[in-house]
């Protein structure tokens, strides 16, 4: 693809292009496999010496045509498509990091996310994670690096808190101690956010979310921006040595910026599967068709909500970074000057009985699992997408038990507070 088009090009724009006679719409490829006329070309394949598609669960013409369009829109150099967004943080920090090696992850994520880090991957993948304040400081988040640390992990604006890290500031720590910057970018977008360009390295995506945007399609994925130099940096020998399992390949030497990426792939994905469908990489492609045009209108409608819902008695506190009381206000004003997401969270007076009432209240908005759709949508995280965690891990991502996750669509304004004032109205 082209990479000097516009962000609204490139959203619309797959990353093929059809000759004379071709559908103008992208192909779904839904095969498992593909003729080669030789032997050799197939063993060429196999040896990384040659691009290609021999099997889906490495690549796949219309996947491969997705993850093009995403990895343009970051700004990376490549992308891997996952079968969710968990597959792709779990592929993103698996790829660099084995048992005994140490991550430093910002508290306030996603709670899925905590949960695989905090628990899953410590127990019975040995990788241990040490949890810093979104707002912590350069001199605190140092402090928490250690010798067998192999990357910092945060999100733009997390789910369901709305907190927003000091990107520069993370990329700079990493960066000063030779490790890569990994940042969830689901909630901003690259619309409104392109981590890569304030020194991030890696960028993931649950798909699922704004980018398909229609509640159709699950999906994730990972994308390398190209810059962090695995070779200087000397900590990650899987990448700058023989792999074994592929005739001594050093990914390094042979893939150059597209090292991380290419390992990500042909290592991982060959091994765990956890490859994105064709079918939802053609739904995902849909979504992304109007994802620029969407994103506005999700912040738009969001502040109208967020000023309504500050402005309401019946409310105790509301947080949106596009408010001018949201702590976060400046760092959003920063990273994202033309709007952050769609998501308002907010508390009721009456805490987790007035939630559930308000909630159950609602006409137009759904309660739902779901986030970051073109229909509002609501949530109780504590009982929840959150349910499993402690008090005191909850305290620590931002989430109080009256936390109303709002996410605000792509309706009209006046329809959705109207909605929402009628609810209140029964509490």
């Amino acid at each position: 693809m082209n990479k000097d088009y516009s962000i609204e090009t490139k959203c619309v724009q797959a990353g093929w292009e059809p000759k004379n006679g071709e559908p103008r719409v992208l192909p779904i490829y839904q095969s498992t496999t593909y003729k080669y006329d030789s032997s050799e070309q197939m063993a060429k394949l196999f040896d990384l010496e040659e691009a290609g598609f021999f099997y889906t669960r490495l690549a796949n013409p219309t996947v491969d045509a997705v993850e093009q369009k995403i990895a343009a829109l970051e700004g990376g150099v490549g992308a891997v498509m996952t079968s969710s967004g968990q597959a792709a943080s779990t592929m993103a920090v698996l790829n660099i990091c084995s048992a005994g090696d140490h991550v430093v992850c910002s508290s306030a994520v996603y709670g899925g996310t905590f949960n695989l880090f905090a628990h899953t991957m410590q127990n019975s993948m040995g990788i241990s994670f040490d949890f810093a304040s979104p707002d912590t400081t350069e001199e605190a988040l140092q402090a928490l690096i250690k010798d067998n640390t192999k990357c910092l992990f945060c999100e733009t604006v997390s789910n369901p808190s709305l907190n927003i890290v000091d990107l520069e500031m993370w990329a700079k720590v990493a960066h000063k101690n030779g490790l890569p910057l990994i940042v969830d970018n689901t909630f901003a977008t690259p619309i409104n956010c392109r981590p890569i360009e304030w020194g991030a390295d890696i960028v993931v995506h649950s798909t699922t979310k704004y980018i398909d945007g229609h509640a159709c399609a699950l999906g994730g994925v990972i994308v390398d921006g190209g810059k962090f130099d695995w070779a200087a940096s000397g900590k990650f020998p899987a990448l700058t040595t023989p792999d074994d399992s592929y005739h001594g390949v050093v990914y390094c030497e042979r893939f150059g910026n597209a090292a991380y990426i290419t390992k990500c792939r042909t290592h991982l994905m060959r091994d765990l599967g956890s490859m994105q469908s064709p079918m939802n990489a053609f739904l995902t492609n849909i979504g992304l068709e109007t994802l620029h045009l969407r994103m506005p209108r999700h912040c738009e409608n969001a502040l109208a909500v967020a000023k309504y819902l500050e402005a309401n008695d019946k409310i105790t506190w509301v947080n949106y970074p596009g408010l001018a009381s949201s702590p976060d206000y400046e760092k959003a004003k920063k990273y994202m000057p033309n709007g952050s997401c769609g998501v308002v969270s907010f508390g009721i007076k009456g805490g987790r009985a007035a939630a559930t009432k308000f909630m159950d209240s609602l006409k137009l908005a759904a309660v739902v699992t779901h986030v970051a759709d073109a229909r509002t949508c609501v949530l109780h995280p504590a009982s929840t997408t959150h349910r499993q965690m402690t008090d005191a891990e909850l305290e620590s991502c931002g989430i109080s038990p009256d936390l109303i996750r709002f996410s605000v669509g792509i309706e009209n304004a006046k329809d959705i507070i109207a909605d929402i004032e009628q609810a209140l109205a029964q509490v």
